[in-house]
């Protein structure tokens, strides 16, 4: 199970990282953050595609957008300067309450 939160997280953190070079390319123009884009896609998806393996689709996709809108929030507000207003982090707050919810009132292992 231990292996699986693993491939969780690194769902996260190359979706973010796909997700923030999408901005860093500026509509696909500069090469590299385009690859990265794909890199961090697909290996996202590969890691989402083990993660499933064990845990249920809907768990595993609320952990996947919750921690990922963190993560690209706090990734916008570092690299690009877009720093979130007050109802921005509110509404995060919210979606990452919702996840608690979910995985702390789940049946299945």
């Amino acid at each position: 199970m231990t292996a699986t939160y693993l491939y969780l997280a690194l769902t996260v953190l190359f979706e973010a990282f796909g997700t923030a070079c999408i901005q860093a390319s500026q509509q696909f123009t500069r090469p590299w953050p385009a690859l990265g884009v794909l890199l961090g896609y697909g290996l996202a998806f590969w890691f989402l595609s083990l993660a499933l393996k064990t845990l249920p689709l809907g768990l595993v996709y609320a952990i996947w957008s919750g921690l990922g809108i963190v993560l690209a929030t706090t990734l916008g507000w570092v690299l690009f300067n877009q720093r979130p207003d007050l109802p921005g982090v509110v509404g995060v707050c919210l979606v990452m309450s919702g996840i608690v919810v979910m995985h702390l009132s789940r049946t299945t292992p």
